[in-house]
């Protein structure tokens, strides 16, 4: 699963940077799709990958509020800060956690460790897809969605 995040950190990475040369107007312009912005999309990305790595390590959610946030800059340092934290969780990650429940402070229902780990691949994978769809629209080509080629499990050695 480790090398799904860090897949999900590269392809989100190059979306921050792809979309760096398009103006405030397009960045923050209400689309069909996402949570209606580019900026609020990226964010909620990060928002969501958080608060569920923090439930699944017994921390108390902190919320993003998404409109702090004014640029892509900024929102690629506030995704750099956050991995701090959720490296440490992954790399403590084991098999043996598959199982333990974890009921979220926003919810009332207690999920397996695994599925929260794979709905935080998914969910990303998802926005991911919207991204294409806006920067295809934008004149930007999409970032390959490809994981072979990314030398992704070499890349983990360093994580």
């Amino acid at each position: 699963m480790k090398s799904l995040i860090l897949y999900n950190w590269e392809v989100r990475d190059e979306y921050i940077k792809a979309f760096s040369s398009l103006s405030k107007e397009e960045l923050f312009k209400d689309r069909n799709a996402g949570l209606g912005t580019i900026i609020k999309t990226l964010l909620h990305i990060i928002d969501v990958e958080y608060s569920w790595i923090r439930a699944m390590n017994k921390k108390p959610d902190i919320s993003i509020n998404l409109d702090e946030y004014k640029d892509l800059p900024e929102v690629l340092e506030l995704s750099n800060q956050l991995r701090v934290e959720i490296k440490e969780y992954i790399n403590q990650w084991n098999d043996n956690l598959e199982n333990d429940r974890v009921e979220p402070s926003w919810m009332e229902e207690s999920f397996r460790k695994g599925e929260i780990f794979r709905h935080i691949l998914v969910h990303e994978v998802h926005h991911i897809g919207q991204l294409s769809i806006w920067a295809r629209e934008l004149g930007i080509e999409p970032i390959s969605s490809n994981f072979i080629g990314r030398d992704i499990f070499n890349k983990l050695k360093n994580m």
